[in-house]
């Protein structure tokens, strides 16, 4: 793998380092929903390098620990924001036409996060219109989820691990230190094993979309009380489509698409479905049918990599998705095909 990754994970470690001591004391409120399960644990032990410092319950776990890796950063090393800032749409000047946001829209609310600054600290803790929510960016994976972050009637706070299982984002609640998987959402050691967050409706777009559809919309501040370079990438050159992830991901001799492919998944219970942006992009409407349910998937272009050039705002075109159910948006994500194969190596992909 070329050297500029294990440079840009050193960058971002070295700029979490001591995330709590700069962080902001005040927390967002929150919600989420659950459905727990009781998964046999795995047989193998804990090692010391990955439970030392926490007050997880490491007897509770979905998964073998020989699957979680370190990704660099310390707990907290990539601070996530608690006590977020907003900008009025029309008073935001740092953003170019065609860079990637987080478009989050509820109960008459608008929210666009930037990519430029979740790409420093991959969780937000938030509330929109009433609904805790955690806004959440993985880049080396290249997901973008948003969840609710009330569980059994509590509201969790998260934050990252610095932890990796198939090169994605280990984050935890700061109430029971569970640790939960971005992709999917579900807790897979401590309290809430086998508890799965709900996800929330969300999707990238340009900020000249969302700008335009939005005028009365917030965007996430450049104010997070950190000093990070907003607008650059540390993952310059990353989704080389051909490229391997940095950090192991199973399955990685799945090769019915290259690994960094971005694809639009979709999954409901035990159904799931992969539609590969190359496909997508030739024929802008696809229509797919996951668990009974009816689903169109469009594309258009005119948005930018985030992990492509050194800074965002240049990054190439490669365009983004929305997925409809009746002419209303559902949950989806767009993530490259290497972590699909790794989550859920029976997926169906549309050719």
């Amino acid at each position: 793998m070329k050297a500029f990754v294990l440079a840009a994970v050193v960058a971002v470690a070295g700029a979490g380092c001591g995330g709590s001591a700069d962080r902001e004391s005040a927390r967002g409120p929150g919600s989420a929903t659950s459905g727990r399960a009781t998964p046999a644990p795995p047989t193998d032990s804990a090692p010391s390098e990955l439970t030392a410092g926490w007050k997880t319950d490491f007897s509770k776990r979905s998964v073998a620990f020989a699957e979680i890796q370190s990704g660099g950063p310390p707990k907290d090393g990539i601070p996530a924001i608690d006590n977020p800032r907003f900008t009025p749409v029309a008073e935001v000047d740092f953003l170019a036409a065609e860079e990637p946001v987080i478009a989050v829209e509820h109960g008459g609310e608008a929210r666009a996060y930037p990519i430029q600054i979740l790409i420093w600290h991959e969780i937000v803790n938030d509330e929109i219109a009433g609904i805790a929510v955690a806004v959440t960016f993985c880049p080396l994976c290249n997901t973008a989820l948003v969840f609710e972050r009330r569980v059994d009637g509590r509201t969790l706070d998260f934050g990252t691990t610095g932890k990796l299982r198939h090169s994605d984002l280990v984050m935890y609640d700061r109430q029971t230190e569970s640790w939960w998987q971005q992709f999917g959402g579900e807790a897979i050691v401590g309290e809430y094993t086998g508890t799965r967050l709900k996800q929330v409706p969300a999707r990238i777009v340009a900020w000249r979309e969302f700008a335009a559809a939005h005028p009365d919309g917030d965007v996430l501040s450049r104010d997070t009380g950190f000093s990070r370079p907003y607008g650059d990438n540390p993952y310059e050159g990353y989704d080389d489509v051909d490229s391997p992830p940095f950090f192991a991901a199973a399955n990685s001799d799945d090769k019915r698409l290259a690994p960094k492919e971005r694809v639009v998944y979709i999954e409901r219970g035990r159904d799931s479905v992969a539609v590969p942006y190359s496909v997508l992009e030739k024929r802008r409407v696809v229509r797919v049918e996951v668990a009974g349910r009816r689903l169109v998937v469009r594309w258009r272009g005119g948005v930018a990599s985030a992990l492509d050039a050194g800074e965002i705002r240049e990054g190439r075109n490669v365009g983004a998705a929305q997925v409809l159910e009746d002419g209303r948006p559902v949950a989806f994500s767009e993530p490259f095909w290497f972590a699909v194969a790794a989550f859920r190596p029976d997926v169906r992909v549309v050719k």
